[in-house]
Formats: structure tokens, C-alpha cells, sequence
């Protein structure tokens, strides 16, 4: 899926949901690292972050004590109007929402002193131009086995088929040749159970795992299916694998 795609998809269900996925009940086991954690920890009080695909803001709201200034950005406009308004009831004075495409990143060249993405695309071309000598560049995204057996069931799913670690060796690629060193990446794969049908129905409708999910009867009938065959005590047994690249310029 590429940007437009993505861009289109969550216009979409944005309308539907509110970028709310609080209500979702889902226990994790395995889960090496909290991304925004991780961010945290590499700002300083004095440093400038930008955020690139911020949703509705919400992560980078929680960490506003981190550093000076907070800038988050989205090309979904849903997303950004979710994230003022969640600024907004946050009464958060140093974080900014900006409409803005991570292909073009309409700052200052060498302005930020940490950039973080959180399973988004980015431009590591357009990162270094906006990202200070020395400064320090974090992303974490979905691996291509995520959902594994989910994607499985349905034949059909975001990466199905992709060989392993191509996507985080491709980012490695894309980050040296834009001028980075000191690369340093990290993977888990982490069991996820979804406490009810109606949690994994809610994931599944609004995200793109398994692409148009819901509009065809059948896809009723293979989840259901699904469940049965992965129901546990602790819940419907899936997975969750990530990968993290933390980048000096």
C-alpha cells in the first residue's frame, strides 16, 4: 500500500471511528520496547521532535514534557483535525498538528533534533534534509509476518508473501545512502489476544491488514472460522511483529 492508498484508507474510516482504538481489549505478550518510550528517552528538555504520521496525536501528547517544542504531522486530514482537538482538551501549550505530506517536508533545513514514525512512511532523503548534524532519527514499523495467521486464513493481506526483513532492510539501505550512520535495528514478535470477536472485527475494518475486509459475505465466514480455530483462554490468538531503527545523521 502506498501513501495515496494509505492516505484514502484512513480518510475513510477515520469518518467512521474517530481514530479511536481505546475501546479495543487486546492483551500483548512478548512486546519488547514501547516505541514512544524509546523517543522519550533520546530527547532532550531543549530539543525540537517532529513526529511524521502522528495520527491523532495522541502518543506525542503523552510524551509533551519530553522536549521544548513538539511538532506532529499527517497527510490525513481527519487525522490532524482528531489530534487539535485532542491537544486542544489536553491543554498542551509546546505541541503543533500540521497537514503535511512526509515526501515534503516543508521546514527549515536542519530544524529538528529528533524525528520519530511510528508505522508510517517517510522519506529518509527528506528527514536528513530537516534533521540537525548529529541528530537522531527513530522509527518503528510493522514486519511482514505481523497477523501472520490472520492473513494466512484469508489468503489475502497487507505484505503476505513479502520476504522476511526486506522492509527493514530496505529502510536501513534508503537511511545510508541518505547520510546516516551508527544504524541500529531491533525486532520482537509479540502473541496478541483479541478478548473478543467484536475487538478483532474493529481491527480488521479499520486498519488495511486484510484489504477491503467486510465487503464480501465470505469474509464473515472465514473470520469466524478464524476464531474457532485460534480461540485460547486468554483470548483470539494472534501476532504482532515489529521492527525499530534508531539513525544518527
Amino acid at each position: 500500500m502506498n501513501s495515496i492508498e494509505y492516505k484514502e484508507f484512513y480518510d475513510k474510516v477515520g469518518k467512521i471511528n474517530g481514530w479511536d482504538f481505546s475501546n479495543v481489549k487486546c492483551i500483548s505478550e512478548g512486546v519488547k520496547w514501547d516505541f514512544y518510550n524509546e523517543v522519550s528517552k533520546t530527547c532532550e528538555k531543549s530539543d525540537i521532535l517532529l513526529d511524521i504520521g502522528t495520527g491523532g496525536g495522541e502518543a506525542i501528547l503523552s510524551i509533551a514534557a519530553s522536549a521544548l517544542l513538539l511538532v506532529g504531522i499527517d497527510q490525513s486530514a481527519g487525522m490532524i483535525d482528531t489530534a487539535r482537538k485532542n491537544s486542544t482538551e489536553a491543554d498542551i501549550a509546546n505541541v503543533r498538528f500540521l497537514q503535511m505530506d512526509a515526501e515534503n517536508l516543508n521546514f527549515p533545513k536542519e530544524f529538528f533534533n529528533v524525528i520519530s514514525s511510528r508505522h508510517s512512511c517517510f522519506s529518509a532523503k527528506e528527514i536528513a534534509k530537516v534533521l540537525v548534524k548529529g541528530g537522531i532519527f527513530l522509527t518503528q514499523q510493522v514486519s511482514e509476518n505481523d497477523k501472520l495467521n490472520i492473513k494466512e486464513a484469508f489468503g489475502r493481506g497487507q505484505a503476505l508473501g513479502t520476504k522476511k526483513d526486506s522492509l527493514k532492510t530496505q529502510c536501513i539501505t534508503d537511511l545510508n545512502e541518505a547520510g546516516f550512520n551508527d544504524i541500529q535495528s531491533f525486532e520482537f514478535n509479540a502473541t496478541e489476544y483479541y478478548q473478543t470477536p467484536a475487538d478483532l472485527v474493529f481491527l480488521l475494518k479499520h486498519t488495511p491488514i486484510i484489504p477491503d475486509f467486510g465487503q464480501k459475505q465470505m469474509d464473515f465466514e472465514i473470520l469466524q472460522q478464524f476464531i474457532l480455530d485460534n480461540q485460547t483462554p486468554k483470548g483470539i490468538r494472534t501476532n504482532a511483529e515489529r521492527f525499530m531503527i534508531i539513525a544518527r545523521k
